[in-house]
């Protein structure tokens, strides 16, 4: 990025203000040749020689004409035409001052402006230059008087005068111009540095892992970076259009917090992507007008940095369980082994002693499965290629619980798609989602795996599908959390853990379809390429 602006190389203003400058002289030039073709001269214009006043004139339209085209072309370089620009006014406002009654006409107050002009367009030494050549013009113009001319007399007090002018307004002019092209230059500097700023907070927004959306006061999208792009979907240019068209979701939590009902914080879930984001709604007071900036957060980003510190949480608790409970239990399934071994035992007692066993059995396995939760290694994802590690998982599973080839079914698609995820995990997952599947489904196959792509956010995702008679509501909002069961025989980790695992690897775990044919649960992996690090 370009950050100096030099005062030497002119730039479009430069160029502009020659154009003014020669627009003056055309118009000067035209007026005189119109008066002297109209006959309608006025005194004392050519009253000593027409015929040189009028080639004088015609020759400087024809030069103002000319200059012209070569300012357009910007050829020769801008100081030449200057200079060559106010010599010619210097030498032809002479001539035509001569032919008129010389410095009585008021042609010298032409050439002060020539000298002015020539002095801002390119102030400098030259600037002197012109000043002199002028004053020299004058002079000389008086001397020629002197010499050859006995109608008139000389006056070079007057001329004098007249150079003094022109040095003084060569040297304001000068002064005036070098302080406005500086202060042009600082100007220009400025706004190269407010442009390079634009651009580099322009790619910082881009860049950031969180969604930026400014929303002005109609709602209409003035920012979007490709962080929140991505959240919600969106794949055109979208700029200008009103939030309610792109993403209605968000429009309607937008309009309730303008009008001050809604919340400062809200999760929203795209219907494009299906992915929950959080929004942050943010008041920008810009003169006077009213903007909404918008953060938007990954969900499963933010679940994931919860989910570490409840390990980190679950970690001392389960320590304090270990030490508190695993004795006391081990002491009393050791009693109750040592008493289910002695002959005294009538059969009902056996019975009890039996019980004791199963309930510590399961009680230690509470235990162990909190412990397994807090002890898990941090989650090493890596590429999977669904397909050939669904029908690996899957013959694995058959022959680990005994089921049958058509138990399961895998529908394969021809295209490779991938998925990011720790494979041991993804298992465990699949594993736990399994089980209670399988136990309520009927029919053949028992379960439906699918995989394919979200066609809008391109995450890859799988199914699995039972036939059973589906779940209650009363179950539904409870499914996910820890230690609730249906089952006597289960401790209700199970899809607790999958779900924290699904989190530690940025996927989700949703019930996704539920009717009386059976339900659909899925793991919605996220972009194999758009993974966020927390580290």
């Amino acid at each position: 990025m370009n950050t100096q602006v030099s005062l030497i190389q002119p730039g479009r203003t430069a160029w502009r203000a020659l154009a003014y400058f020669n627009l003056y002289r055309f118009l000067i030039a035209f007026l005189f040749v119109s008066l002297h073709w109209l006959g309608q001269l006025p005194q004392p214009l050519g009253v000593y020689d027409r015929s040189l006043f009028a080639a004088s004139a015609n020759i400087y339209l024809v030069a103002c004409i000319t200059a012209h085209f070569f300012i357009h072309i910007q050829k020769p370089r801008h100081a030449i035409q200057v200079a060559v620009n106010v010599s010619v006014d210097i030498i032809l406002i002479t001539f035509m001052m001569y032919a008129s009654a010389g410095l009585n006409s008021g042609f010298g107050m032409l050439i002060v402006i020539s000298v002015a002009g020539g002095s801002i367009l390119k102030p400098g030494k030259i600037s002197i230059l012109f000043a002199a050549i002028a004053t020299i013009a004058v002079l000389g113009h008086e001397t020629y008087i002197q010499f050859y001319r006995t109608d008139q007399l000389s006056n070079y007090t007057h001329a004098g005068l007249l150079g003094i002018t022109f040095f003084v307004t060569a040297s304001i002019s000068q002064i005036l111009s070098t302080r406005a092209q500086e202060s042009e230059a600082l100007a220009q500097q400025r706004a190269l540095d407010l442009e390079n700023l634009a651009q580099l907070n322009e790619h910082i927004v881009q860049r950031l892992q969180a969604g930026v959306v400014v929303l002005d006061d109609e709602l209409k999208i003035r920012l979007l970076n490709e962080s929140a792009k991505n959240m919600l979907s969106i794949v055109k240019d979208v700029k200008g259009f009103h939030i309610g068209d792109v993403v209605p979701e968000l429009a309607n939590h937008a309009r309730m917090w303008k009008k001050g009902i809604g919340e400062r914080s809200s999760v929203v879930r795209s219907i494009r992507g299906g992915m929950d984001v959080q929004a942050s709604f943010v008041p920008l007071n810009l003169e006077k007008r009213l903007e909404i900036l918008i953060f938007l957060d990954d969900v499963s980003v933010l679940q994931q940095r919860a989910q570490q510190m409840k390990l980190a949480s679950l970690g001392r608790l389960t320590a304090s369980i270990a030490h508190e409970i695993r004795n006391p239990l081990g002491a009393i399934s050791h009693a109750g082994q040592l008493l289910s071994e002695s002959d005294a035992l009538g059969k009902e007692d056996k019975r009890l002693t039996t019980i004791i066993e199963q309930h510590s059995q399961r009680v230690n396995n509470i235990i162990e499965n909190i412990m397994g939760i807090s002890r898990r290694e941090q989650a090493e994802p890596v590429i999977i290629e669904l397909g050939s590690w669904l029908a690996g998982f899957i013959k694995e599973y058959l022959v680990e619980y005994d089921l049958q080839a058509g138990d399961i079914s895998l529908n394969r698609q021809a295209k490779a798609i991938t998925a990011r995820m720790d494979p041991s995990q993804l298992y465990q997952v699949l594993s736990n989602i399994l089980q209670n599947s399988i136990r309520y489904s009927k029919g053949s196959p028992l379960i439906d795996i699918k995989y394919a792509i979200t066609e809008e956010t391109q995450r890859p995702y799988i199914d699995i599908i039972d036939h059973g008679a589906g779940i209650p509501d009363s179950v539904v909002e409870h499914l996910f959390e820890p230690f609730f069961t249906t089952s006597s025989q289960g401790a209700g980790l199970g899809l607790y853990i999958s779900r924290e695992l699904c989190e530690a690897n940025q996927a989700t775990l949703n019930l996704y379809k539920n009717t009386k044919e059976g339900c659909c649960f899925r793991v919605n992996f996220s972009h194999p390429e758009k993974q966020h690090s927390l580290v």
